[in-house]
């Protein structure tokens, strides 16, 4: 590739998606967005994790021009209601509860900017990811909390941690997708910017 290394950045908080991007080993740099993250009145799951992906994608666009920058976002949705971060133990119980020996939908949004283009359109990408449960009991539920603590993540566990052990199987085309960034298509995309994946 010729010319300078166009300059990454992750407009996320997320640990998780963090080191997700470093297996790429593009060089980036994190800038926490600062955006509302309330669901507007019967908007639905896709369009929220679309729209999310997109305002946190442009609020850091706006404070760093002449960037490509990198926003995303992802819910859990179980039978069309919402999961969000359990925020407590005793909450991330009663989710996966909920959750046992059902079917759960996870949607990823993600939206690349390329600053170094006045005018260039947003691309957009949502990635889906079915999570079927098996039938789990109360003690392994509370067992597999107090192991790993997964107050932080949507749905309430940690399918690259020992919350592998609560499934049944998992549907997906791209397993890092479920983690919180879909790499398979990033890295297409990257790539179509100019940046070396390979």
């Amino acid at each position: 590739m010729s010319g300078p290394v166009p300059q990454l950045i992750l407009a996320s908080s997320s640990p998780y998606r963090q080191q997700l991007l470093q297996r790429i080993g593009v060089p980036f740099t994190v800038v926490a967005p600062e955006i509302d993250e309330s669901p507007r009145p019967a908007e639905e799951p896709a369009e929220l994790v679309r729209r999310l992906a997109s305002e946190k994608a442009m609020a850091v666009a706006a404070t760093h021009p002449d960037q490509v920058v990198i926003g995303s976002d992802q819910l859990a949705s179980l039978e069309g209601r919402v999961l969000g971060k359990p925020g407590s133990a005793d909450k991330a119980v009663e989710q996966l509860a909920a959750c046992s020996g059902h079917s759960v939908e996870f949607l990823t949004g993600v939206c690349l900017l390329d600053g170094r283009r006045p005018g260039a359109e947003a691309t957009l990408h949502m990635d889906i990811t079915r999570v079927v449960f098996r039938g789990l009991r109360r003690d392994e539920i509370e067992r597999y909390v107090a192991r790993e603590m997964p107050i932080d993540c949507a749905g309430g566990f940690r399918s690259e941690g020992l919350g592998i052990a609560l499934f049944e199987r998992i549907d997906s085309q791209d397993p890092t997708g479920l983690v919180g960034l879909p790499l398979i298509w990033l890295s297409k995309a990257l790539i179509h910017l100019g940046f070396e994946v390979l």
